[in-house]
């Protein structure tokens, strides 16, 4: 098994959005950070979430275990409950660094600034509540809208004040009806039809709530985007599985 110093850690939610969005981070990644591997693994947060903390520990031992075997000094981590759930768990050797206040430090692609720039869309930006409290990742997000030209519209819930989407803490599959009302309180305070959120599960939350909503990896890899724009809908539960095996096969093709 190849030694990496830094590993890409999507979770589970982004490959199941889109596995193309996983390949060009890590290709991304690896242009910036050579050597950069990657680790397509569960964190354990639903079952920490469901309190059965034996399965957690067991499962997260696992990912220990993957990045003690790759020797990883740096995780760097897509999805927002997976950046707090490493952080609270992974040894303290082991730095966890979010990818969203990574990209500012790395800079985007050349191709990619401005990108955005005559584009006739307002980008409304959904801030996970998980990482309320997280003031760089906000800001983190704000600089990539800006770098790549597209307005944006910040919902009177925002940073500090963010709200749960409606998915959160497994309230969709335990009580569908509350999670709509939910859903639809959040997109109804927001005025543009468009939203962006760092979060795949959130982009869901966002799409079922009558918005027009993208990942901000679609909003950097997948532009430039428009009124014009095909918008992505939900993935259903098989086609979420064959996307996380065609996001595998991706990283394994660019790992060699």
């Amino acid at each position: 098994m190849n030694r990496a110093k830094y590993a890409f850690f999507p979770g589970c939610s982004l490959p199941s959005h889109n596995p193309d969005l996983v390949a060009k981070t890590l290709e991304y990644l690896q242009e910036r950070l050579p050597g950069t591997g990657a680790i397509l693994k569960c964190c354990g947060k639903p079952t920490k979430a469901l309190t059965q903390m034996d399965k957690f520990k067991h499962r997260f031992l696992s990912v220990q275990e993957q990045f003690d075997n790759l020797g990883v000094e740096e995780v760097i981590v897509a999805c927002q409950s997976c950046f707090l759930t490493l952080n609270e768990y992974c040894r303290r050797d082991i730095k966890v660094t979010s990818l969203w206040t990574l990209i500012p430090k790395l800079g985007l692609p050349d191709e990619l600034k401005g990108i955005g720039g005559n584009s006739d869309i307002t980008f409304a930006v959904h801030d996970s509540c998980s990482t309320r409290r997280e003031k760089e990742i906000h800001n983190g997000i704000r600089w990539i809208i800006n770098e790549l030209g597209y307005r944006l519209e910040d919902p009177p819930h925002s940073r500090l004040k963010a709200l749960c989407c409606g998915f959160g803490g497994m309230v969709l599959p335990a009580n569908p009806e509350l999670a709509k009302r939910i859903m639809s309180r959040r997109t109804g305070e927001v005025e543009s039809e468009y939203m962006v959120t760092y979060c795949a599960a959130c982009r869901a939350s966002m799409v079922m709530g009558g918005k027009k909503a993208i990942h901000i990896l679609d909003l950097m890899f997948g532009g430039p985007w428009d009124s014009r724009s095909e918008f992505p809908g939900i993935e259903g539960s098989r086609k979420s599985w064959v996307n996380r095996r065609k996001a595998k096969k991706a990283i394994e093709r660019i790992l060699g």
